[in-house]
């Protein structure tokens, strides 16, 4: 199995770690990565909910599938 190049935020990530940032700083860097990550993906979600003309009350039937 070949060896895999880091990504470009794995590689910014690396240069974060360097400074030796104190555990504060580690819980709000994850805080504000969480934050973005969680902002991408509601975007995303809404992206597709107005593409697929998906209806609240689709949403709320696949809530209450089982």
């Amino acid at each position: 199995m070949g060896a895999k190049k880091l990504s470009t935020l794995q590689l910014e990530l690396l240069k974060i770690y360097s400074f030796n940032p104190s555990e504060e700083e580690l819980i709000e860097i994850k805080r504000i990565l969480g934050n973005f990550f969680a902002d991408r993906l509601i975007r995303n979600v809404a992206m597709a909910i107005n593409e697929k003309n998906i209806s609240e009350d689709d949403l709320k039937n696949w809530l209450n599938e089982r």
